[in-house]
């Protein structure tokens, strides 16, 4: 069995990791860790300094070294708790709606698993979702787990 497992680094995703320490899975099973850095638009404003030029490549620099904590530290996770499981990684950027979809496409995933953040109703509209997303255009069956907060 083939899993892609998109992390951002969040207590959602956590739970995500989690999901996959837990289960039982069929022998064999490969995880794929996968974190999309996604860089803003690039400030098209006529800018004489080039200041908005170096914010933005000072925070797609920042975003690059958190997609890659964030793996490693699913990875180790996994690694320590599930040893039975093959891991491996991949960090990509671009849309991660668009790129967690990609990547299962391309690698022949059998499950996508994503946290959520479990917004709803107006909330989720303006901003999106990226589970809502996977969900709708996965080339596969999706997991999405929620973070569950104490009562």
């Amino acid at each position: 069995m083939k899993i892609l497992l998109a992390v951002d680094g969040s207590k959602f995703s956590q739970a995500a990791i989690d999901e996959v320490i837990q289960r039982s899975w069929p022998p064999h099973t490969e995880v794929r860790i996968l974190s999309v850095v996604h860089p803003f638009p690039f400030p098209l404003l006529p800018d004489p300094f080039n200041v908005g030029a170096a914010c933005y490549y000072d925070s797609l620099k920042e975003e690059r070294k958190r997609a890659s904590r964030d793996i490693e530290d699913a990875e180790r996770q996994i690694r320590e708790k599930a040893p039975h499981l093959t891991v491996a990684s991949e960090r990509l950027e671009g849309s991660p709606k668009k790129m967690i979809v990609e990547e299962a496409e391309r690698w022949g995933a059998d499950l996508i698993i994503v946290g959520t953040h479990g917004q709803g109703g107006v909330t989720r509209f303006p901003l999106g979702s990226v589970a809502q997303a996977v969900v709708a255009h996965a080339p596969c069956s999706v997991e999405v787990v929620r973070h569950l907060q104490a009562a």
